[in-house]
């Protein structure tokens, strides 16, 4: 039996939305939240957030889900509490304690311990995590006993400020690039101090410039009206508000809606030193497309988006 076509409201505008995810959900289920309030054809997010912990989550809406993939790369800033003293193999307190140790460092050596991990360093992923190893997660492989470790990468610290010690916890802020694990960032600076230690709590609070401040709880979601839900969606236009605008040229215009292709020599010197990535908008303000040089070719990546097709 053919199912029937599921009927979207057809008024909800593409654009993000802002939400405060509650501890015990996944950022799947946020999305599936947001889905399912708007009625909207299209939810998806922009970094997973670990069920227990909280705080921002940004929801793309029907076409500005092409954006994902640039708040993805975006920093983020976090609320944490590391806990002294024990190990966990998830290294957060969802998992299960694989050592225990006194703390006996006092707040000049835990500080030391913190500024270290200052800028550029390198990480190790944890096992549990959503990352894949012969397209399986790798928490998957540690939860069947067989752990897979994946090489070291960089990632930077931009700001580690302790902001008060009563051990065994530490509370702490951190602004970090994206593909940060603050788990093992705990986990590590508990090795440096000879004690181990797990993260206990994490909220986001920060994600690409957009803070928890203009969120919206589930109670607020629940209260609020259709009308007031989507009018706090960002528009699409503006959702990426760090990346410069160019109203499009008429030629640059016609390349796009066409499906044509676009270089370097079609944009001035002064457009070019803008940045990498570039937003072509129309004179009345709607998105055109994101455009993205490409590092070893004159050409450009281009995402388009339909002028006729912005919900």
């Amino acid at each position: 039996m053919q199912q029937k076509p599921k009927n979207f409201d057809p008024d909800v505008p593409s654009g993000i939305l802002l939400v405060n995810k509650p501890d015990g959900q996944t950022s799947a289920q946020v999305v599936a939240k947001v889905k399912r309030t708007l009625n909207a054809k299209k939810v998806g997010h922009t970094g997973t957030l670990d069920p227990f912990a909280t705080g921002l989550v940004i929801c793309c809406i029907n076409q500005a889900t092409k954006l994902a993939q640039f708040f993805l790369k975006g920093d983020k800033t976090y609320e944490g509490v590391l806990h002294l003293g024990i190990d966990t193999n998830t290294q957060d307190k969802t998992g299960e304690i694989i050592s225990q140790k006194e703390p006996h460092c006092n707040e000049t050596e835990i500080s030391a311990a913190f500024r270290s991990f200052l800028g550029q360093i390198e990480q190790i992923p944890p096992a549990f995590s959503a990352l894949k190893h012969r397209g399986v997660p790798l928490y998957q492989w540690a939860r069947k006993g067989c752990p897979v470790q994946k090489p070291p990468r960089k990632v930077h610290i931009y700001d580690l400020t302790i902001q008060t010690i009563a051990l065994p916890d530490v509370y702490f802020t951190v602004k970090c690039s994206s593909g940060t694990y603050v788990r093992t960032l705990c986990a590590d600076i508990g090795k440096t101090l000879k004690c181990g230690g797990h993260l206990k709590e994490l909220c986001r609070i920060d994600s690409c410039g957009y803070s928890i401040d203009h969120s919206l709880t589930y109670e607020q979601m629940a209260q609020e009206t259709m009308n007031m839900l989507k009018s706090r969606i960002v528009p699409i236009t503006d959702a990426l508000k760090k990346v410069p605008k160019l109203i499009a040229p008429p030629a640059i215009e016609r390349q796009i809606k066409n499906g044509g292709r676009l270089f370097r020599n079609h944009f001035s010197q002064e457009i070019l030193k803008q940045g990498n990535i570039l937003k072509i908008v129309t004179p009345d303000n709607m998105l055109l497309a994101v455009i993205q040089w490409h590092e070893e070719s004159n050409e450009c990546k281009i995402i388009r988006f339909g002028l006729s097709d912005n919900k």
